[in-house]
């Protein structure tokens, strides 16, 4: 297959755009390369891309809409997998606009190239913290999103719902998958691993919210990028038994689907740091702080059903 793959520099397209290269799919990938992090990082992800056989690549803003239209316009892609977002849940506070122009416009620039040159499948990018303040346990893609606390959590409740409207009007199909806390080699250094480590190492005092009263459903990206070629492999069909009259929250009767990929295991944040603090034998130094305002109440993470 010829695949798109968004965000190809990132932690988690750089990890896809691997597994199906070694499959023997031919990959584009397209990065803006952006400097949200360090950017060296996202080269040396890129090198490692280069050097495999059957790896394209295309530096573009998928809010670009000149730039995007030119990236359809080389050729049918089977599929399309959109991981580039401007991520992070603290970031929306302090620059909302990044989010809306990435998240939301890029988005709709994929749309529209997937619904005009006839993309197999658009796989997608969700979240968990599409959840908000639903503290209903276990989490399960039937139950309520409608109440997001973060700007970047929105933007993902957007794409569910933008997907939706072009797998009806189009028939796109397409295939949103929510993940849950992503870690694994070549992560974001502003991920809580590598901050925490960081900082364990340096003797440094390391910000814990909610006072470590936290819980979260760790996904290692191996497990992420499993779930995402399973699904990849399986193009959204329409559900015949949806009833509009009780209409399930992750399926419809246009060709779209919702998964949720997790561990399904809530793991407590002082145990994680505990086993960050063996592993480097070094005792972590804390700085304890309330809830962050974006982070619903007791920020738990579980996974019931689905994608993985």
């Amino acid at each position: 297959m010829r695949i798109l793959v968004t965000g190809a520099a990132g932690f988690i397209g750089f990890h896809l755009a691997e597994r199906l290269l070694a499959r023997g799919e031919r990959v584009v990938g397209l990065d803006n390369l952006n400097s949200y992090y360090d950017v060296s990082l996202k080269e040396a992800r890129l090198a490692r891309l280069r050097a495999l056989a059957g790896f394209e690549f295309i530096r573009a803003d998928i809010a670009d809409r000149a730039a995007m239209e030119g990236a359809f316009a080389g050729g049918r892609f089977d599929a399309i997998v959109n991981l580039a977002a401007q991520a992070g849940v603290r970031y929306s506070i302090e620059n909302p606009y990044a989010y809306v122009e990435a998240n939301v416009m890029g988005f709709m620039n994929v749309l529209e190239g997937a619904r005009h040159h006839g993309t197999g499948h658009l796989v997608y990018a969700s979240t968990s913290s599409i959840y908000g303040l639903n503290t209903s346990l276990p989490l399960s893609e039937a139950q309520n999103t409608d109440h997001p606390v973060s700007l970047y959590a929105a933007t993902k409740k957007a794409n569910e719902a933008m997907a939706h409207s072009y797998a009806h009007l189009f028939g796109v199909r397409s295939t949103g998958l929510r993940f849950f806390t992503v870690y694994g080699p070549w992560g974001r250094p502003d991920m809580a691993l590598f901050k925490f480590t960081r900082g364990i190492l340096a003797q440094e005092p390391i910000p814990v919210f909610n006072e470590g009263r936290m819980v979260r459903d760790f996904t290692y990206v191996d497990d992420i990028v499993e779930g995402v070629v399973r699904v990849i492999d399986r193009p959204a069909e329409s559900d015949r038994e949806w009833d509009p009259k009780i209409p399930g929250a992750a399926t419809s009767s246009a060709p779209w689907r919702i998964y949720n990929i997790g561990n399904n295991q809530r793991v407590e944040l002082m145990r994680y740091i505990r086993a960050l603090e063996s592993a480097l034998g070094k005792k972590a130094r804390f700085e304890l702080l309330p809830m962050q305002a974006a982070s619903g109440p007791g920020r738990r993470s579980k996974r019931e059903s689905g994608g993985s």
